[in-house]
């Protein structure tokens, strides 16, 4: 990720192994949390939605420049909740389906990611 993506207005620029560790376990809950939705078992519904989420927020964080701190901070809350009622849904059935105890893993590590960034923004500023 070039050092310009990570520039937010009235921001510094923002440590870029951080953002790309976010993006890419936004990808990885977006799969995981796609594959579990086709279960239709009850946690489906928060599945297709948190899927929504992570694609959003990682999409979002491509265009950094067009964010600013507080619609970034808002967005990774966003993320954070949704992937919470995922895993919340998903931890249900997590030991009698393998695919739900990967997706509550998947969107833990994505609500880790988030938070990392959370917290990198709150050093910068």
């Amino acid at each position: 990720m070039a050092g310009e993506m990570t520039a937010m207005t009235g921001m510094p620029a923002m440590d870029a192994a951080v953002m790309q560790a976010c993006m890419d376990a936004c990808a990885a809950c977006e799969q995981a949390c796609t594959i579990c939705s086709v279960q239709m078992m009850d946690c489906a519904p928060a599945c297709m939605t948190c899927a929504d989420m992570c694609n959003t927020m990682m999409r979002a964080m491509l265009r950094m420049p067009g964010m600013t701190p507080a619609s970034m901070m808002a967005m990774l809350d966003a993320c954070m909740a949704m992937c919470q009622t995922c895993m919340d849904m998903c931890a249900m059935h997590a030991e009698e389906s393998t695919v739900c105890a990967m997706c509550a893993e998947a969107c833990r590590a994505c609500m880790d990611a988030c938070m990392a960034v959370k917290d990198a923004m709150m050093a910068t500023s």
